[in-house]
Parts: C-alpha cells; structure tokens; sequence
C-alpha cells in the first residue's frame, strides 16, 4: 500500500485530525493514537451498531490506541522516545498547549529532524483570533458558509455537513503527504499549521465574484450557485418530494425546455442568473408540481440533463452505485463502514475493520521502544498511562 512503512502520531480528537489519519491508515500507514484518560470522545457520541459508536468507527478504524500523560516526567520522556521512530505527528490543541507541555516542533524536531509536525486548530496558529474556541458551526458562521446557506424563508439555516472540519482534514492530509514527499528528497520534516477557517475559506473559488468584483456580500438566492439559476436549483414534485436540476449550461437547458414545449425560453437561460431567469424558474416550478417524483424519473432519464432526485440518506447510501464503488463497506461482525474514496489500481487501500480497546496498545509500544515489564509496572503506578 502507498504508505506502508509510514508511521503517525495522531494526538487529534473528534473529525479533522482523526478523520485523516485513518485515510492514512487506510493505505497502510501504522496510526498510533494518543487518547486521553476518558478515551476518544467519539467513543461515546451518537448511535452505535454492535456496541460501537458508528461515528467512532468511520474515524478510528484500523489504528492503534495508546494512553500517556503528558504532564507526567515518565508519560512525557515516553512520547518523546516515541516521537525519535515517527515521520509525522498531528495534534489539534488550541495553539499553545503543545509548547506548554514542551512538545512542540522544535522540541520534537531535535530529537526527530524528519518529522513532519501539524497542528489543526480553528483559527490557525498566528492572528487575532488564534486562542478562540470554535467548532465547525463556528467557523462556518465566522467565514460566511452559514450566510450562503440562507434557506427559503430568507434565514441562515443550520448547515447540513460539517464542511469547516472536513476541509481541514482534506487540506492536512494534502500537506502531510507533500511534506512526506520532500523529506524524501531532502531527510528533513517540516511543520504545517492548519485553520479550519483558512480550508474552509479556499473553497471558495467559484462563489467570490461579489466580494472580489463588486465589494459586496452575496444577493443569495439571486446568484448562478445558490437559486438565481433556473437551471441550477431545486424543484418540488406533486407527490412533496424533489429533484434537483444540476447544469446551468446552455446546451442542458435547451435539451429540457425543448423536451418539455418551450424552447422559446431558451433565450431568458442565456441572461445572467437573477430575476431575469424567474420565468423560467416559475414555468418549471409549475411543470415539475404538475406530476409525481417517479413519472419525472423516467421522463428525464430519457434527456441528456444534469438533474437527480433529493434522497434520504440512508436511501442515498444504499444506492447500487456507491455499493458497487465500495463505498458501502460491511465488517465480519455486520457493521457498516464508509469505504475509502482514494482509489489506485495499484496498491489499493485494504481498511482494517478492527476497532482498538482504550489503550490497549501503550504496553505494546513501551515494550518496542526498549522498556522493560517492571519499569512498564512502575510508570502506570506512577500514573504515566492508564491501561
């Protein structure tokens, strides 16, 4: 697999860090997560199948799982010693922590000049609002992805993804892997200070002509992406259900307005998104009202068209597409798992199911890194881990 040989410290909790390591994991890379005393938070969020939390197991599979104290002499002089046989280590403290417990990158790159060393915090590392607390929702609200969420009824509306943590996850695990490259070259690490807020903020590629152009915030539902399309936008069927049109160019809208009798609208999808296109909006709102999900289903499978129907998820993830893509993926014990997206014809990802108990692998690792059992014995009484 790409990353055998890899190993990872993975100090991360919750989504963006844990999230991708366990990509990591899935191409080979041995993760060894540093949990703390209470365990992986996850471990206990949200519904669980066979007595494990289904969140847990789409962020942890295949890991390692150690518990040191690193406020202890012992727990900390043990991180380092395993810091020396690591290539990367990723921690998701609020800026700080880490140089506060004396384990930040310059501590950690004098006794391993090879490591590749990411934070992921909030707000990044530096700026005025490095400190500041914030989940997802936060950041989503701070950077103008619940403002471009506006609902029908003209308010914010609670996002549905958690698209602040995993940009983050995306843009760490991008820069580990172009960090790794480099030390090939040159043998030495680097660090990567990841926000949440910046991932989030790069993807705004296509939707920032507003700002950039005009200093202006979005006229929401006015603009090509998010309702001032007609043919980029959501319509109601007669039975209360939806589908979606897709593809805003001029060749899909006049593919459907021909099939549908009126091609003469043809000439209002060539203005730009807004007001101007609302009789088109309007004639499809009423047509798509006019009769139920299904008949539109196979009326448009018929139409080269960018559209799908609006699913539920447990419908959307049990389509036979996903499923023949591998990205259903069931473990010998029945468990559902999201498959891995990265697909290489050679070498390709082999998941490993298995879930590790609370630190069931720190007298594992002390064992490798030279302890012996009796000072393995002394550092638990002392409290260095918990096992």
């Amino acid at each position: 697999m790409k990353l055998q040989g890899i190993r990872v410290l993975d100090l991360s909790l919750f989504l963006p860090g844990p999230h991708f390591t366990m990509m990591m994991a899935d191409h080979g890379a041995e993760v060894i997560a540093l949990e703390p005393a209470g365990g992986e938070p996850v471990r206990a969020i949200g519904l669980k199948q066979n007595d494990q939390s289904v969140w847990f197991r789409n962020v942890f599979r295949g890991k390692k799982s150690i518990n040191l104290n690193l406020k202890s002499d012992d727990g900390k002089a043990a991180f380092l010693n395993l810091c020396e046989t690591a290539d990367v280590l990723v921690e998701a403290f609020r800026p700080g922590v880490m140089k506060r417990l004396g384990l930040d990158y310059d501590t950690i790159k004098a006794v391993n000049p090879g490591i590749v060393y990411c934070s992921i915090s909030a707000y990044g590392q530096t700026g005025p609002k490095a400190l500041q607390p914030a989940h997802d929702l936060s950041i989503q609200a701070d950077s103008g992805a619940v403002f471009i969420n506006e609902g029908q009824d003209g308010k914010p509306a609670m996002p549905g993804m958690p698209v602040a943590d995993m940009a983050g996850s995306l843009m760490a695990f991008s820069g580990v892997l172009m960090a790794l490259l480099k030390k090939q070259q040159t043998g030495t690490g680097d660090y990567l200070d990841i926000s949440m807020q910046d991932s989030l903020v790069a993807w705004y590629a296509n939707v920032m002509g507003p700002p950039f152009a005009q200093q202006r915030s979005a006229v929401v539902k006015q603009e090509r992406s998010w309702g001032g399309s007609a043919f980029y936008q959501i319509y109601q069927t007669a039975d209360a259900h939806y589908l979606t049109l897709g593809g805003s160019e001029l060749k899909f809208a006049e593919n459907l307005l021909t099939a549908l009798g009126r091609p003469d609208l043809l000439a209002l999808c060539k203005l730009s998104p807004g007001p101007e296109q609302d009789p088109v909006k309007a004639f499809l709102r009423d047509t798509f009202l006019s009769q139920p999900l299904a008949h539109w289903q196979q009326f448009l499978a018929q139409i080269d068209l960018c559209w799908a129907p609006v699913r539920g998820l447990n419908e959307a993830i049990r389509d036979p597409h996903l499923q023949e893509r591998g990205m259903l993926l069931t473990d010998e014990e029945g468990s559902l798992h999201l498959g891995v997206p990265i697909k290489y014809k050679n070498e390709p990802a082999r998941p490993n199911f298995r879930l590790p108990l609370f630190s069931e692998h720190t007298k594992q690792q002390l064992t490798a890194l030279g302890y012996s059992d009796a000072e393995i014995d002394q550092m638990q009484a002392k409290g260095a881990f918990l096992g």
